[in-house]
């Protein structure tokens, strides 16, 4: 572990122009925006126009919260941005410190976005083969080009191989990869079981290869992960455990909590 981490403190991504985006997507602005212009309009018109003071303060009330909900908003944006806070890449050094792999063959990410952590893995590994999958969903902006251009620009594309999928049924055989990672992906498909996704992110792994997945796993999502973890271990699977990311990426759970990331967890092992 402590080699991957010096491994990790000399890779600098997006030094060469590249687009990593943010996890906090642009549409999320747009929607608060739109709903604080709204409001204080209508405030305006209720103490101007309507002369309902009750009226005016409600909305002004609501305008001041969601006023205070786009500053809090703009604020995780530039912790997690590249060129600012560096959140989502210390992320993706604490998921890859944590994968005890040698770098031989294959490794799989399970929703790409951008293709920050897939481009990591190849700067890490310089003798894997790297495939980054994802539904590439319009919310974030996100694309295939968008990764294949990051990756060539950082010099790794011949390595690379970026292709549009979905979690819930991966367009691969059994046992395809040596290694497969995931970084805050499953808890945004929707009324998929989490449990399941994660065993068909497994499914896809080679006998002996490991695994690092990383999400904010709320109970309510998730469920007993515990007592999944022990289903891995009479599965056959070894080494498994879960990290306690919130603390070890962000310094605490309560600072994750500021950031929407509060519950999260990896579940690292070998199959």
């Amino acid at each position: 572990m402590k080699q991957h981490q010096k491994q990790q403190k000399m890779i600098r991504l997006g030094t060469h122009g590249e687009d990593y985006g943010s996890w906090m997507s642009n549409p999320v602005f747009y929607i608060i925006g739109g709903l604080l212009a709204l409001s204080a309009v209508l405030a305006a018109l209720s103490f101007s126009m309507f002369h309902i003071a009750a009226l005016g303060i409600l909305f002004s009330v609501a305008a001041a919260a969601l006023l205070a909900l786009l500053i809090w908003c703009a604020w995780i944006r530039k912790q997690y941005a590249f060129g600012g806070g560096g959140m989502m890449e210390r992320v993706h050094k604490v998921v890859l410190s944590h994968l005890d792999f040698d770098g031989q063959g294959q490794l799989l990410e399970v929703g790409c976005g951008s293709g920050a952590l897939s481009i990591r893995a190849a700067l890490t590994w310089p003798d894997a083969q790297i495939t980054g999958m994802d539904y590439w969903g319009v919310v974030y902006g996100y694309g295939q080009a968008m990764c294949e251009k990051n990756a060539e620009s950082e010099g790794v594309g011949f390595r690379c191989a970026f292709r549009h999928g979905d979690a819930n049924k991966l367009d691969f055989p059994d046992e395809s990869f040596d290694a497969v990672v995931s970084n805050y992906v499953y808890h945004n498909v929707m009324g998929a079981d989490k449990q399941a996704l994660l065993l068909e992110t497994l499914r896809v792994l080679k006998k002996g290869g490991v695994f690092a997945l990383n999400d904010d796993m709320k109970p309510k999502m998730y469920g007993d992960m515990d007592a999944f973890v022990q289903k891995l271990r009479d599965m056959g699977y070894e080494d498994v455990r879960l990290i306690d990311t919130a603390t070890e990426a962000f310094g605490s759970r309560r600072r994750a909590g500021m950031m929407m990331l509060g519950d999260s967890r990896m579940l690292v092992g070998r199959k």
